[in-house]
C-alpha cells in the first residue's frame, strides 16, 4: 500500500481511473441507470486523458516536496548503476511498444464500416469556389465550347503529371507510387466504373473539394484527396479534367444520365 501513497503511485491510479471512466464507464454506466449512450471515440478518449494527465502534472509539480518524491523513481532509474538491466530492457521495450501502437493505429483494414457508406454520394446543387457561388446543375466544361482542346489537354497534362501522378499514377491505374498508402486507394481513371460513370460537372466538384469535401454519406471512409482549390485555378481543373477523359479513354457522362452519381477519391 505504500506504493500507493507514493506520488507516482498516485498518479498511475487516478489515470487508470480516469481511463476506465472514460472509455468504460460512458458507454455501459447510462444503460445501468435506463439511459442510452455510445462507445467513446478514441480521439475523445485520448483527449481527456491529456487533460487529466495535465491536472495529474500540475497537482505533484504544486509542491517541492511532492514534485522530488515523484521524479525520484526516473532519476534513479536512468543514474544508478544496480538498475542497469532495468534501463536496459526500457529502451528495447518502449520503442517497440510505441511501435506497436503506431502500428496498430495505421494499419490497413478491410473491415467494413460501421455505417453505411454511398459510394456514390450526391453532389450539392452548387459550391462555393474562388469566393463565389457556382452552381453545379447543368454546368459543363467551358473549355469544350471555346479554346482549343489540343491546348487544354496539353495543359491538363502539366496539371496532372504535376499533381495527381503520385497518387493516381503514369497510366491513370490508381497505381501511383504513394497509392499504396493510402485507404480507400486512388481511384483508377482508366476503369469503366470511376469517370466513365460521371459527368464532368461531378468530377468537378470532387476534384476542387477533395476529401474534406466528402458529404456525410461518403464517410467513414474518408478520401485522401487533398483540397485542389487550394491550389489549381478554375481553368485548370477544367483542364485536368479533359486530360483524364482523353487520357483514359473515356467520354464524360452526358448530363441527363443520372449527372452526381460519383466516387470518393
Amino acid at each position: 500500500m505504500r506504493y500507493l501513497k507514493h506520488p507516482l503511485g498516485v498518479a498511475a491510479v487516478v489515470m487508470v481511473v480516469a481511463y476506465l471512466l472514460i472509455d468504460f464507464g460512458i458507454a455501459y454506466i447510462p444503460p445501468l441507470l435506463g439511459l442510452d449512450s455510445a462507445p467513446v471515440p478514441n480521439s475523445v478518449v485520448l483527449q481527456y486523458l491529456a487533460t487529466v494527465f495535465g491536472g495529474v502534472l500540475l497537482w505533484v509539480s504544486a509542491n517541492d516536496e511532492r514534485w522530488s518524491e515523484f521524479k525520484r523513481p526516473f532519476q534513479e532509474t536512468m543514474v544508478l548503476p544496480e538498475r542497469r538491466v532495468l534501463r536496459g530492457v526500457l529502451m528495447v521495450a518502449l520503442p517497440i511498444l510505441i511501435g506497436l501502437a503506431v502500428f496498430l493505429q495505421v494499419r490497413p483494414t478491410v473491415a467494413a464500416p460501421a455505417t453505411l457508406r454511398s459510394i456514390h454520394p450526391a453532389p450539392p446543387s452548387q459550391i462555393a469556389f474562388d469566393g463565389r457561388s457556382m452552381v453545379l446543375s447543368g454546368l459543363e466544361n467551358p473549355l469544350r465550347r471555346s479554346g482549343s482542346l489540343v491546348e487544354s489537354y496539353e495543359e491538363g497534362k502539366r496539371v496532372y503529371y504535376q499533381n495527381c501522378l503520385p497518387c493516381h499514377g503514369d497510366a491513370l491505374a490508381g497505381d501511383g507510387h504513394y497509392a499504396h498508402g493510402f485507404n480507400p486507394a486512388p481511384l483508377a481513371f482508366d476503369d469503366v466504373g470511376t469517370i466513365a460513370q460521371l459527368s464532368e460537372n461531378f468530377v468537378f466538384w470532387r476534384v476542387a473539394k477533395g476529401g474534406p469535401g466528402l458529404p456525410v454519406e461518403g464517410t467513414p471512409w474518408h478520401s485522401a484527396m487533398p483540397v485542389w482549390e487550394d491550389f489549381l485555378t478554375e481553368e485548370e481543373i477544367w483542364s485536368v479534367i479533359i486530360f483524364m477523359y482523353e487520357q483514359a479513354g473515356h467520354h464524360p457522362r452526358n448530363l441527363g444520365e443520372g449527372e452526381g452519381e460519383g466516387g470518393g477519391h
